[in-house]
């Protein structure tokens, strides 16, 4: 039992994690794609012309969907306070 408490935590941990990286992540990925198809056509090869565009939409990303991902985190946060004792009784 002890085993699968521990595996359940880690998995809402780690779905959590993934919800809250998943749109900026996913952001970075098109615009990178997006950036590196126009240096191959283009053929320029200067690094900042990757990097800016990303670390921008990153921030925009973020700056939109922070009060979710805030939401997401305070609730994952929350539900371990609140099952905090019924862990501790379970894993003794």
């Amino acid at each position: 039992m002890n085993e699968l408490l521990i595996a359940q935590i880690g998995k809402e941990a780690l779905r959590t994690a993934l919800l809250v990286a998943g749109p900026a992540l996913a952001v970075s990925l098109v615009v990178g794609l997006t950036i590196s198809v126009f240096q191959v056509v283009t053929s320029l090869q200067d690094q900042t012309i990757a990097f800016v565009p990303k670390v921008i939409a990153v921030m925009v990303v973020v700056a939109l969907s922070f009060p979710w991902m805030l939401q997401v985190m305070v609730q994952f946060t929350a539900k371990m306070f609140t099952d905090f004792n019924s862990v501790v009784r379970q894993l003794t």
